[in-house]
């Protein structure tokens, strides 16, 4: 095991360094997930949605945290229509607080042509959720997953989220510096130290910042949530449209946010955030950013409307052209703070050579 301290590494700008991110397009060894608990049960639909789409196409491996969770997760995989027991799926006892694997899950590097697995520091999104909320199970997460595939790991000393970081599989990583930089996560953290950490974590020489925190993100504006790349020049940023009535701090994040990437080199489409959909008392505006890209698939976060639903899948068709587009309704989730993305944790395959 490596120790990584943010404070004591110095950054590769050369482009020629061992470590990079494969970007999520290339292909893929498995995806993982956490199965919600009891308090998250209301994900469980949505969950057995996206583990039936993934099981056709790829492994899927699952934690559960106990012999209840497990039981539970296999029936309501079967009554969505799937096999909890497809050669695709592989079941790992392993306890977790939470569902949001992409967050607390593996970042997974292929350094000098080895895949390893970077363990970030975790801490419930710098309580934003309350002091009540546990973390420690899920802050163990990639040490587990590091166990059962026998992938060599490395401990980062910064605390940050996966959910927060795009790559581009070059040379580019970008990400929201209102999350890493948030002063709950890392205190007196600067954005020098922060692009210099992160271009030696990953191997990249462009660093992105984008800044601002849509409106009731608890996440401080995680990247999935608002900018992502689609090939390695191009960079999708929702845009809200006068039907969706967006909070004015939210157009605004996504406006600047755009301006940032066209700044910095990028190609930009602007993905139009143009309806809401009223859930359980709350109000909440279709942003269909959140997707997750597997092998020969993409899945988006939907919001039970039809006529948004369709249009945004129509529009992902575009943006991965032979992919088959899947979107699973999952409002529950998305009123917790997050969707399909969030809820997924993409372990990329060693390149052939």
């Amino acid at each position: 095991m490596a120790i990584l301290l943010g404070a004591t590494i110095s950054a590769d700008a050369s482009g020629d360094s061992p470590r990079r991110v494969p970007a999520e397009w290339e292909p893929q060894e498995a995806i993982w997930m956490q199965w919600p608990g009891p308090y998250e049960k209301s994900y469980e639909t949505a969950f057995a949605r996206i583990a039936n789409v993934v099981a056709d196409y790829e492994t899927l491996h699952i934690l559960h945290s106990g012999p209840a969770i497990l039981k539970s997760a296999r029936r309501v995989i079967a009554r969505e229509g799937g096999n909890p027991d497809h050669s695709n799926i592989a079941w790992h006892a392993v306890a977790s607080d939470s569902a949001w694997m992409r967050d607390n899950g593996p970042v997974w590097i292929i350094d000098d042509g080895t895949l390893t697995i970077q363990d970030w520091k975790f801490d419930a999104w710098g309580g934003a959720w309350g002091p009540q909320i546990p973390y420690a199970l899920d802050d163990r997460i990639p040490l587990e997953v590091a166990r059962i595939t026998g992938v060599p790991h490395e401990t980062v000393a910064i605390v940050h989220e996966r959910g927060n970081l795009e790559f581009n599989g070059t040379d580019t990583v970008m990400l929201n510096w209102s999350v890493i930089g948030d002063p709950r996560r890392n205190a007196d953290y600067t954005r020098e130290q922060a692009e210099a950490d992160l271009k030696a974590h990953f191997g990249v020489n462009k660093v992105v910042f984008i800044e601002g925190v849509p409106d009731g993100d608890l996440t401080n504006g995680h990247i999935d949530g608002i900018a992502r790349f689609i090939d390695s020049d191009t960079v999708v940023v929702a845009r809200c449209t006068e039907d969706a009535g967006c909070p004015a701090n939210t157009s605004e994040v996504f406006e600047n946010a755009a301006q940032t990437i066209a700044a910095a080199g990028f190609t930009v489409i602007r993905d139009p955030v143009d309806t809401a959909v009223v859930h359980r008392g709350m109000t909440f505006r279709t942003n269909y950013m959140n997707w997750l890209v597997g092998n020969g698939f993409v899945i988006t976060t939907g919001f039970g409307h039809a006529a948004a639903d369709e249009a945004a899948r129509q529009r992902l068709e575009t943006y991965f052209p032979g992919r088959q587009i899947y979107v699973i309704e999952m409002l529950d989730s998305w009123a917790a703070g997050g969707g399909v993305h969030c809820h997924t944790n993409d372990q990329p395959a060693l390149p052939s050579h």
